[in-house]
Order: structure tokens, then C-alpha cells, then sequence
């Protein structure tokens, strides 16, 4: 979650500085004339057109996240099922070879050094199929949270077409926002308007 939550952070970062660059231009072009906000009468946001979107909320609801977050864990859950039968069968086989070393049931020591040899590169094999299946799961990891940083970005400098907020901040429990008053949260709208972009057909 904090992953993700760094790399959001990051993204509506630049689109924050986006957002100034275009607003001081187009002022600039306008000469006299500023865009006016389109907010509501009263709406304490027209005097300070900022807003916030809690990340924790917002990926608790947004389908293409769950989905996504469903189908990384079940991939995970299956790696971690191959990866511990196979760490039962080298133990079993392990056991075997000291019951046998024991009860000196080889025909010889060069037999007992190949079967010797033999459990070692097992050994091997799957200390790397365990990194090599973390490794795995970070790559996907990764892919996901750039996935959603990218559909969130997107969506937000759609929203602010209409919105004309100055900026929007993300916020992470009591990361970067300690108290703010409830009309400077629109994790409802990016939400809804997120989830009304996702096909889930499409995604598969």
C-alpha cells in the first residue's frame, strides 16, 4: 500500500506543476482576463480551489484496483503453494539420504556423494526459484501500481478540465492532510468516475 502510495504521491506531483504551468499560461495569454472557477455559490473551495483524494478510500473502491490486486494475490498464493510442495519433497528426500547414510544403505561412497551432489543442486534450484519468484511478484507489483498511478493521473486531469482546481493533493490516513473540511474531498467523484471508465472485459 505504501508503494503505491509513493508512487501516486509522485505522479499528481507533476500533474500539480502541469496544472500551475497551464493556469499561469493561459492568464498570461489572456491578458486582463482570468478563467474564472466554475464553482458553486458559497462553495468555501472557490476561495481556495484545492482539493484532496484519499488514497486508502479510493482503492478500497476502485474495481480495477480489487481486480487487479485479486488476481496478483491468487498468482502469489499459487507461487507460494508450488514453491512450499517443493521445499516438502527436498526435505523428504533429505531425510531419506540421512536414514540411508545412517543405516549404511548405499553400495558405496561414490554413490552416496552423487546422491549427496544431487540433493545440493535441488537445494539450489530452489533457493532460485523462490528469489526468482519473488522477483516475479515485485515485477507485477510494480507493473500494478504504475497501472493505477497512470489511470488515476489521467482521470484527475480530465476531472480538473471541468473542476479548475489549483491543486489536488493525495492523502494516506494523516500523511499530508491533518484536518481539512469535507468539500475539499472529492475521492467520491475520482472514484466513481474511475470505476465508470473500467471494463472489466477489457482488462482480461
Amino acid at each position: 500500500m505504501k508503494n503505491i502510495s509513493y508512487v501516486i504521491n509522485g505522479v499528481l506531483a507533476v500533474a500539480i506543476i502541469v496544472l500551475f504551468i497551464l493556469f499561469f499560461t493561459s492568464n498570461k495569454k489572456g491578458g486582463e482576463e482570468s478563467q474564472s472557477l466554475t464553482f458553486s455559490e458559497g462553495d468555501s473551495t472557490s476561495v481556495l480551489p484545492i482539493a484532496y483524494v484519499n488514497l486508502d478510500s479510493l482503492l478500497t473502491h476502485y474495481n480495477l484496483y480489487k481486480d487487479a490486486n485479486d488476481a496478483l494475490m491468487k498468482k502469489s498464493n499459487s507461487s507460494n503453494a508450488t514453491l512450499t510442495k517443493k521445499q516438502r519433497d527436498f526435505e523428504a528426500e533429505v531425510a531419506d539420504f540421512q536414514r540411508k547414510a545412517q543405516n549404511n544403505a548405499f553400495l558405496s561412497q561414490e554413490r552416496m556423494q552423487q546422491e549427496s551432489a544431487r540433493l545440493q543442486k535441488m537445494e539450489s534450484d530452489l533457493h532460485a526459484l523462490a528469489q526468482r519468484l519473488q522477483e516475479d511478484y515485485l515485477k507485477e507489483q510494480a507493473k500494478l501500481n504504475s497501472q493505477i498511478a497512470d489511470s488515476v493521473r489521467l482521470c484527475l486531469v480530465d476531472y480538473n478540465k471541468t473542476a479548475n482546481y489549483q491543486m489536488i493533493f493525495t492523502n494516506t490516513g494523516m500523511d499530508n492532510i491533518l484536518l481539512a473540511k469535507d468539500s475539499y474531498d472529492i475521492t467520491k467523484q475520482i472514484t466513481e468516475l474511475l470505476n465508470s471508465r473500467y471494463k472489466p472485459e477489457a482488462a482480461k
